[in-house]
């Protein structure tokens, strides 16, 4: 199921709330100190998928209300940034999924998506013919490079190096400290996306061996645009992480990275297709024909006596 994300309410991102149904439907309630009580009546039906914050709670009648209408319900960091949890509509489809671990599992279509991954990135035709993976993996990291070292030279810094080195965390210069922490904040929107599709963020293309390689794959689409000349710019700043996070979270309203996310997977996994969105209550579980394709469920099949 591809979710109404282009939607304005189709992600919706809460913090410091109490939800909990009444005899209306599910609602939002904000304590101040100026406003005493406000309470606020989310479209449950209308939402795909709910982001809750730090300072959240849910009851559990709210939450089956939200899985009833298929609602996929995220455990995030402040910002929406980090995914530490989801809670899974069992009317999502596995379109997806399915989709994904088929091109996953051939090795000449995991080629082609990660030949397709790198070519969103740095252009149509930018890939010979015939370039297998090690080629490719070496011809990303010089363009990579060369991108550090223009970004270096535009803001005056010197020579550049990308380190990662979380036992020496506070030793390391204030743009691999920008970038490692915009791009943590990347990955968990990434990962928001992927779990609301219904896709598997441990099935990557080009990473592998971890549970986050597909969320991996796909912030690699976008950090070129977004957290690498992010951390350049706070190549003087005194707290450049904090600063990152911020300057992303205000970046991701100008770059509206959410639809270009579910966009550009369901491009990369089914380039052919135009997929409509399928409806819950018309058929919610097929049965598996390796010839006939998808056939109805929850009907006899058995042949008359």
């Amino acid at each position: 199921m591809l979710p109404r994300i282009a939607d304005s309410l189709s992600f919706l991102y809460l913090d410091i709330v109490r939800i909990h149904q009444d005899d209306t439907g599910v609602c939002a309630e904000v304590n101040s100190e100026r406003r005493g009580t406000e309470t606020l009546y989310l479209p449950t039906a209308a939402l795909s998928c709910v982001l809750l914050g730090p300072g959240t709670s849910i009851t559990a009648r709210a939450l089956a209300t939200l899985a009833r209408n298929g609602t996929t319900v995220l455990i995030t960091g402040s910002g929406g940034v980090r995914c530490y949890a989801a809670a899974l509509p069992d009317s999502l489809t596995t379109t997806w999924l399915e989709r994904q671990t088929r091109t996953w599992a051939d090795d000449n279509q995991r080629l082609a998506i990660t030949t397709a991954m790198y070519e969103k990135r740095f252009g149509k035709s930018t890939v010979p013919p015939g370039t297998n993976l090690t080629q490719l993996r070496g011809m990303e990291g010089q363009r990579v490079k060369a991108h550090y070292r223009l970004l270096a030279q535009q803001h005056k810094i010197g020579r550049f190096r990308r380190a990662y080195d979380p036992s020496s965390w506070d030793t390391q210069d204030p743009v691999n400290l920008a970038l490692s922490s915009a791009n943590t904040c990347l990955y968990g929107i990434v990962h928001a996306a992927i779990l609301a599709l219904g896709c598997s963020p441990a099935l990557g293309y080009v990473h592998n061996g971890n549970q986050q390689a597909f969320v991996y794959d796909i912030a690699d689409l976008y950090k070129a645009d977004l957290t690498i000349p992010l951390a350049f710019s706070l190549h003087a700043s005194t707290n450049p992480e904090a600063a990152a996070r911020r300057s992303f979270r205000d970046g991701l309203r100008l770059f509206k990275l959410l639809p270009r996310i579910v966009a550009d997977i369901q491009e990369l996994l089914d380039p052919d297709t135009k997929h409509d969105v399928p409806d819950p209550e018309e058929q919610l579980v097929d049965l598996w024909d390796p010839v006939a394709g998808a056939i109805p469920g929850g009907m006899n099949h058995g042949t008359d006596a």
